[in-house]
């Protein structure tokens, strides 16, 4: 039974730098897509924030591109450096894995969550003005 666990929030002051570190284990498949999503407090719904699939190709949200990083350790590991944090970045993050199918990215954006069936517990990211 595959599991993800994340590691790594915290609490930081806006235009600070965290890194979130994700594993997941049990996940018998060679190509596995990885990524992070976070809930913004007040909503409802998980967001994509960052995706990565076996071949390094990364997807990043609007709102984080040029700040945050996605990138692979090994295999079923993978980091998420964010820098110059804003308040609005405030949410649990949940790392996700999933096979990463021939229809990945298609009929949906890369960052949907429907990709990912292994979820971990998430990790809370302050930022703090």
């Amino acid at each position: 039974q595959g599991q993800v666990t994340e590691s790594g929030g915290g609490v930081v002051q806006t235009g600070g730098s965290l890194r979130l570190s994700c594993t997941a284990s049990g996940v018998d498949f060679d190509d596995v897509a990885m990524g992070w999503f976070r809930r913004i407090p007040g909503k409802e719904v998980e967001e994509g924030v960052a995706t990565i699939d076996e071949g390094d190709r990364s997807f990043y949200a609007d709102d984080v591109k040029g700040r945050f990083t996605i990138s692979h350790i090994n295999a079923n590991k993978v980091y998420l450096q964010m820098n110059s944090l804003k308040p609005e970045d405030t949410a649990s993050y949940y790392c996700a894995a999933g096979y990463r199918s021939a229809a990945y990215g298609t009929y949906a954006s890369p960052l949907a969550p429907q990709w990912f069936g292994y979820w971990g517990q998430g990790s809370q990211v302050t930022v703090s003005s």
